[in-house]
C-alpha cells in the first residue's frame, strides 16, 4: 500500500527527513513557506555525530570535499593565555572526523535529489478519523496525507497550531553575532572568553574562518554592529582583526537571538515534530543539525518498519528523548560553568573543561539507537 508523507519545512531537519525516507522507498512532499532559499553563507560546526549522519544520509562527501577537519580546540582567556587543549580528531576517531562547512554546502548536499515546493505555507492541520491528515496550505489548497513531519524550526507553525509553546532564550546568550571573513591568523578551533563575553574562530574554507560572538553569563548582545568592537575590544588581534575586517565589509555580521524549546511531546497523532522545531537548544556543543538529521535517520527507520503508523510517533520519541536530552542537560552545565567569574572559571577550565567536552561528546560517538515496534 502506497502511503505518503508531508515534510514542512526545507532546512536542514526537513531536507534530511526527505533523504532518509528516500533510503526506505517511501514517498513525502516537501513544503517550504519562504519564496526562495535564502543565502545561507554562515558556518556551521559539524562534531564527529553530525558528519556521521551526513554520511548515512549520503552526503557527507561534498561537505568534507568543501569543509575544514576540525582537529583541534583551543580554550583562551581574553589576553590569549591557553587553558587547554584538545585533540578533536583523536577523540573522534573510529567514528566520522569533525568539519565546518559554510551552511550552504551542507544544504546543497541533502537538497541534492530532494524536490521542494516554495512559497507553501501551513494554514491547518486536522487528523482524521480514517488516520489521515487533511492539511490546508495559505492559498486555499488542500491535502490529504498519512503523516506530517514538522521541520520548520525553532518558530515552527505547526507546533504553534499543536501545542503552542514559546521559544526561551538559551542559559548562555540571549542572542548572538555570527559572520564569515578572510582568516585573521588562527589554524584551528578557538574561543577566548572573558568577562561574560566568549568569542569563537573557527576555520571554515581555504582562507576564511567562521566566528560566533556571544554573552557567556545569560546576558543580551546590543543588535548594532559596532557592539563587536566595543564588547572584544581588549581582546588578542585575531578576534579585533576579524571584527574590523566584519565590519568593514558590505554585508553587516549577522545578529539573531539564541532561542531553546523545551516541551512535553513531540508528536500528536501522525504528527512528529523534529529538529528546532521540537528541541532547539543553545548551540555551547554544536548540535542542532546533528540531532535534526539523526531524528529524521530514526524517524524513517521507525516509519519504514511499522504497519501501523499511528504508533510512531511515541515509538520514536522514546527512542530519541535520551539523547537529546542527554545534549540538553550537557548544554545547560557548560552554560553555568561558562558564567562563573573569571577569577574562578579561568582556574578550573583546564580540569573542568576537558571534562565537560567528554561527558558531552562520548554518549555520542556510538550511532544514535533506532527502534521499531513490534507488531
Amino acid at each position: 500500500m502506497s502511503r505518503t508523507v508531508l515534510v514542512v519545512g526545507a532546512g536542514i531537519a526537513g531536507l534530511s527527513t526527505a533523504r532518509a525516507l528516500g533510503r526506505h522507498g517511501l514517498e513525502c512532499r516537501v513544503v517550504e513557506r519562504r519564496r526562495h532559499r535564502s543565502p545561507a553563507g554562515l558556518g556551521l560546526n559539524l562534531p564527529g555525530n553530525a558528519v556521521a549522519a551526513l554520511a548515512t544520509l549520503g552526503a557527507a562527501d561534498d561537505v568534507r570535499a568543501a569543509g575544514v577537519p576540525v582537529t583541534r580546540r583551543e580554550y583562551r582567556t581574553a589576553g590569549g593565555r591557553l587553558m587547554f587543549a584538545l585533540d578533536e580528531a583523536l577523540f573522534w576517531s573510529g567514528t566520522a572526523g569533525s568539519i565546518c562547512a559554510r551552511h550552504q554546502v551542507v544544504l546543497d548536499a541533502l537538497t541534492a535529489g530532494v524536490s521542494v515546493d516554495h512559497a507553501v505555507a501551513v494554514a491547518s492541520l486536522e487528523q482524521q478519523a480514517d488516520g489521515s491528515v487533511e492539511v490546508r496550505f495559505a492559498d486555499g489548497s488542500e491535502d490529504r496525507v498519512d503523516f506530517v513531519v514538522a521541520a520548520d524550526g525553532v518558530h515552527s507553525t505547526v507546533r504553534s497550531a499543536l501545542a503552542p509553546a514559546a521559544p526561551r532564550p538559551s542559559l548562555m546568550t540571549a542572542a548572538s553575532w555570527r559572520f564569515i571573513t578572510a582568516d585573521p591568523g588562527v589554524d584551528c578551533w578557538t574561543a577566548w572568553t572573558s568577562r561574560g563575553r566568549t568569542f569563537l574562530l573557527i576555520p571554515v574554507a581555504p582562507g576564511e574562518v567562521y566566528a560566533y560572538a556571544s554573552s557567556s553569563q545569560g546576558g543580551d548582545t546590543a543588535a548594532d554592529p559596532t557592539w563587536l568592537a566595543d564588547a572584544y575590544a581588549d581582546f588578542p588581534e585575531p578576534v579585533t582583526r576579524a571584527i574590523a575586517q566584519a565590519l568593514a565589509a558590505p554585508a553587516p555580521p549577522y545578529h539573531a537571538p539564541v532561542e531553546e524549546v523545551r516541551i512535553p511531546t513531540w508528536h500528536h497523532g501522525r504528527v512528529t515534530l523534529v529538529g528546532d522545531a521540537a528541541h532547539a537548544t543553545g548551540p555551547v556543543w554544536a548540535q542542532g543539525a546533528a540531532m535534526a538529521m539523526e531524528d529524521a535517520i530514526v524517524l524513517a527507520d521507525v516509519l519504514a518498519g511499522t504497519e501501523d503508523w499511528s504508533t510512531v510517533g511515541p515509538v520514536w520519541e522514546q527512542v530519541r528523548r535520551p539523547r537529546v536530552e542527554h545534549v540538553q542537560a550537557a548544554t545547560d552545565q557548560m552554560s553555568r560553568l561558562a558564567g562563573l567569574p573569571p577569577w574562578l572559571s579561568h582556574p578550573l577550565a583546564p580540569v573542568m573543561g576537558p571534562r565537560a567536552y567528554r561527558a558531552a561528546y562520548r554518549p555520542l560517538r556510538t550511532p544514535p539507537p533506532s527502534a521499531t515496534p513490534t507488531p
